[in-house]
């Protein structure tokens, strides 16, 4: 391809498109008409030599090789928009900006109550829009409409952009009235009645049964590695209404350290015990798309989240120790 013949003003127009994936739209977003959108978009199919988008019942859909061009693409302008920018920093104390950030019941319940904490002090005019995973999908993240995901991932697009905030264990709770309290073996786990909470992903939930080894999560897997299985009598998606739970004499919950530790704290009524058997740890993740990589305000959360984080981390490290 001679780039001397390319339209960089197509890049832009491209960047749009796949972003927004409907001509009309597009069109309005940068000023022009529907028709030379609409040119635009031929223009572009004969420089890549390939469709781009293709109209289906579900609207227009990117080819594969389109797909394969939107992370480059937002790469470029991105660095072309750093360039042509005036070189301001975010200041966080006078914005009023709305960020909205997708985590799991157990992401709200370690991460943004220090956060928020945070941003009382540097940024009080600064709102949060907290979104559930079953509230979007991954499409919606990387056309930017989503600041932030923080959540656990089996997989998400390698166009993401993500951060490891911190590696968390698994813990059981149970009421100091439970009989075995004072006898938390394997045997005493299994003959036990237990609360499962959801391994949260992107998208609706489905229902389940105990029979779903398979789609039961980490707890559960490791429970079948070593070949067993344990009874549950609860299935929740709440990681605050599981510790609720733990306050039955008959209830057993295995939940991430962090969300036990912070449930076990000034409660006397509840025991927090290290799991009889070995649960791999997992990873709490931030991931955003590549179109909000270089926007200064976007940044500035970013580090803050991730300093936030290291002090949530270093927090439960001291009241681990004493307990």
């Amino acid at each position: 391809m001679n780039l001397g013949r390319v339209d960089l003003n197509l890049l832009v127009y491209l960047d749009v498109l796949l972003r927004e994936r409907n001509v009309t739209k597009s069109a309005s977003i940068l000023g022009i008409t529907q028709p030379a959108m609409s040119n635009g978009l031929r223009r572009l199919r004969e420089t890549f030599d390939d469709p781009l988008l293709v109209r289906t019942s579900e609207g227009m859909v990117p080819t594969e090789r389109a797909q394969e061009l939107q992370p480059m693409i937002r790469e470029v302008i991105g660095v072309i928009e750093q360039a042509v920018e005036p070189s301001t920093d975010f200041d966080a104390a006078s914005s009023d900006r709305v960020f909205r950030i997708m985590t799991s019941d157990y992401g709200e319940a370690t991460l943004l109550p220090k956060l928020l904490d945070r941003l009382h002090v540097e940024a009080p005019d600064v709102v949060l829009d907290i979104l559930t995973p079953s509230d979007m999908s991954f499409l919606e993240v990387e056309r930017g409409q989503v600041d932030l995901v923080i959540n656990r991932f089996d997989s998400m697009p390698q166009s993401f952009h993500q951060v490891t905030l911190w590696r968390d264990s698994f813990s059981c709770l149970l009421s100091a009235g439970n009989p075995i309290v004072d006898d938390f073996t394997l045997d005493s786990y299994l003959q036990g009645n237990h609360v499962w909470v959801s391994k949260t992903g992107m998208g609706a939930g489905m229902g389940l049964t105990p029979k779903d080894t398979k789609r039961l999560g980490w707890v559960d897997e490791a429970l079948t590695r070593i070949g067993c299985q344990r009874h549950i009598s609860v299935f929740t998606r709440h990681y605050q209404s599981a510790c609720q739970l733990a306050q039955s004499k008959s209830l057993i919950v295995t939940i991430p350290s962090k969300a036990a530790l912070q449930a076990q704290e000034g409660n006397a009524g509840i025991v927090l015990k290290a799991p009889p058997f070995e649960i791999p740890p997992f990873e709490l993740k931030m991931a955003w798309s590549p179109l909000l990589q270089r926007n200064s305000a976007h940044k500035w959360l970013r580090r803050t989240i991730v300093e936030v984080a290291k002090a949530v981390e270093e927090e439960a490290a001291a009241g681990g120790a004493k307990s």
